[in-house]
């Protein structure tokens, strides 16, 4: 089954964070992806630019509308995803908790994806 792995982090915190401390967090996250991509659970991942490049879709009176930023006010956005191949939750969850950013204030967001294939 496969789990995309929703990786949180407030924005305001992360610029407010010291040089240093963020490229020892960037460098272990390193380690953590080439630990999943070498036992075969990894799929796809990226990080993401921050959300004062996103632009949100919607569409009102049949008409759609754009608008700059996210979809929603929240004190953590997400700055990139992993999609992972797994036995069950328990073993997303438990490579979920390896990722550094939750030792300074991330949340990471698990949830399977639904299979599309056609059996």
């Amino acid at each position: 089954m496969q789990y995309l792995l929703m990786c949180c982090f407030d924005e305001e915190r992360w610029a407010k964070m010291p040089e240093t401390q963020k490229g020892q967090i960037m460098r272990e996250y390193g380690e953590v992806i080439q630990g999943i991509e070498k036992s075969g659970h990894f799929r796809a991942g990226a990080q993401l630019q921050p959300t004062s490049t996103s632009t949100t879709v919607r569409e009102k009176n049949g008409k759609l509308i754009t608008i700059d930023g996210p979809f929603a006010e929240t004190k953590e956005q997400l700055g990139g995803y992993h999609l992972v191949e797994c036995r069950d939750l328990d073993e997303a969850i438990a490579i979920a908790g390896r990722i550094p950013t939750l030792r300074v204030g991330g949340a990471i967001e698990v949830r399977p994806v639904v299979s599309t294939s056609q059996g």
